[in-house]
């Protein structure tokens, strides 16, 4: 067994070494990486990324990153391309091809292919000597000193060179579109994370039962609509407007203050003016009023008309909290 040292020695040597070549991208960047952006945000096709072992695989997540900030994008390995994957590449399309060296015999016989068929080809290559750099429209340079590997061998610091430069094309390109958090929401619908972003109040309240008392209504029967509604609260109204709202607290309070409820009703011991939240608007903001607040339900309403309620456990059970 290795010394604990040693190891945390290891780890933190690498983590160094590429910390420093990713800040050095910065400087490495030039106008032709604006050049680029713009070359795919203007074009009518798809963006095809393409690499070989190590870079294949960042060239995988690159295109999962640009089609889920609103770039489309295809990953085309390029030892198949040279075997029949080739066709993948329309008319239009920009690709993206990426090789650390540059000078690999898959892109080397590519990138002649791509150009036959007159499509734009980005280079992300940390050798701007090399035969992609020399052949490409732009060339993104992701040179790095050394790879993390002590042999510097294993592709280490370099992959992490590309996907760096690779997010920060995404990302460039999803701030000159005007990518907002609602087309962001179109493409993540599932989990936690889609529905901060889709989900709203209405899509709750519509769920759950809608507990209303009338302001005449005894203290009992409210008590039984709280209960049976299974919320913990009810809303009151006065000839449909609503006017207050009785919560389990406001029970608890009743109890500690009146020997005999037989004569209560709901406007004695309800809260005014409760807080409400519009329907049509995110489920994330119910949660943030709720703990400004530190409430856990809330009315949900629609203009000035009581739709239900949203309660906190819903928030946690649709995973948002």
């Amino acid at each position: 067994m290795s010394d604990t040292k040693v190891i945390l020695a290891i780890a933190k040597k690498t983590i160094e070494t590429e910390s420093a070549a990713i800040s050095n991208l910065a400087d490495l960047l030039t106008d032709e990486f604006s050049q680029a952006v713009n070359c795919i945000a203007s074009t009518k096709g798809r963006v095809i990324v393409s690499g070989v072992g190590k870079s294949a695989i960042i060239a995988s997540k690159i295109v999962a990153t640009l089609n889920s900030t609103g770039t489309p994008a295809i990953f085309m390995h390029a030892a198949d391309a040279i075997h029949g994957d080739l066709g993948t590449v329309q008319e239009n399309d920009v690709v993206i091809c990426i090789s650390n060296s540059g000078n690999t015999p898959e892109i080397k016989m590519l990138v002649p292919l791509i150009k036959r068929g007159d499509n734009k080809l980005i280079a992300m290559t940390g050798n701007l000597e090399s035969f992609l750099a020399s052949e490409a429209d732009f060339v993104l340079n992701t040179f790095v000193a050394k790879e993390a590997c002590p042999n510097n061998l294993a592709p280490t610091t370099s992959t992490t060179a590309q996907m760096v430069i690779g997010d920060a094309l995404a990302i460039s390109l999803l701030e000159i579109k005007g990518f907002t958090s609602k087309d962001f929401a179109k493409y993540h619908p599932g989990g936690a994370l889609g529905k901060r972003l889709y989900l709203t109040v209405s899509d709750i309240v519509r769920n759950n039962l809608k507990p209303v008392v009338d302001v005449n209504t005894g203290v009992k029967e409210a008590i039984v609509e709280i209960s049976q509604k299974m919320l913990g609260v009810t809303a009151v109204t006065d000839k449909g407007r609503l006017v207050g709202i009785i919560t389990d607290g406001d029970i608890r309070r009743m109890l500690n203050k009146y020997d005999n409820i037989s004569g209560l009703i709901a406007r004695d011991i309800m809260t005014s003016n409760p807080k409400t939240i519009a329907v049509d608007v995110l489920a994330i903001e119910a949660l943030e009023l709720m703990q400004n607040n530190g409430i856990s339900q809330l009315l949900g309403v629609d203009g000035n008309k009581y739709v239900g309620v949203v309660h906190l456990h819903n928030l946690i059970n649709e995973g948002i909290l």
